[in-house]
């Protein structure tokens, strides 16, 4: 991976997560798109896995193992193991584990719903769920950030990670059940 060119593009776009990742795919003419974080980091094992994932060619997203960096608490490791059951048993990967798919399966899912306030990333997934692509686990690791539990502390996060998960669950699984039965009809 050393030495490889980067092709790197800024683009603007009005404020809302939903609207900037949109802007980016949309600024992008690549057949396959990676949504990560800011705070993020990848390793050659991630870029390798990723590599491999996308020669595939398969009409899936992949997710990758979340991992915390060490700039938070060690609980955090309850946290990592809980995304994981979370996307391995519960099928719900969330973009700070880095949705990769290609971008025929970014345009039949209409990208990420701009009204959504909050939890785009969950939304996509229950549309995906809900429309049938699978949801893939991409074996290696992508780290993320932990200073929001060391800032907020790590109780208090994580229990508001819980309830906004939970909350999220409800709403989109029900809207997308709803537009599953309206599209079937």
């Amino acid at each position: 991976m050393e030495g490889a060119p980067v092709n790197l593009q800024v683009c603007r776009s009005k404020a809302g997560r939903a609207i900037q990742l949109n802007a980016g795919a949309g600024a992008s003419d690549s057949a396959w798109l990676w949504f990560v974080h800011a705070d993020s980091r990848v390793t050659p094992a991630t870029l390798l896995a990723m590599q491999q994932f996308v020669s595939a060619d398969e009409a899936t997203i992949g997710y990758f193992r979340l991992r915390f960096l060490a700039d938070g608490p060690r609980a955090t490791l309850l946290n990592a193991w809980g995304a994981q059951f979370r996307s391995r048993v519960l099928g719900l990967p969330f973009g700070d584990q880095g949705l990769l798919m290609p971008r025929r399966v970014f345009d039949a899912l209409g990208g990420f719903d701009e009204t959504v306030s909050a939890g785009e990333d969950h939304d996509l997934v229950w549309s995906a769920r809900a429309r049938g692509i699978p949801l893939r686990a991409v074996n290696a690791p992508i780290l993320t950030s932990a200073r929001k539990y060391a800032e907020r502390g790590w109780w208090r996060t994580t229990c508001q990670h819980l309830g906004m998960t939970r909350e999220q669950a409800r709403t989109f699984s029900q809207r997308h059940d709803r537009r599953n039965s309206v599209e079937s009809n």
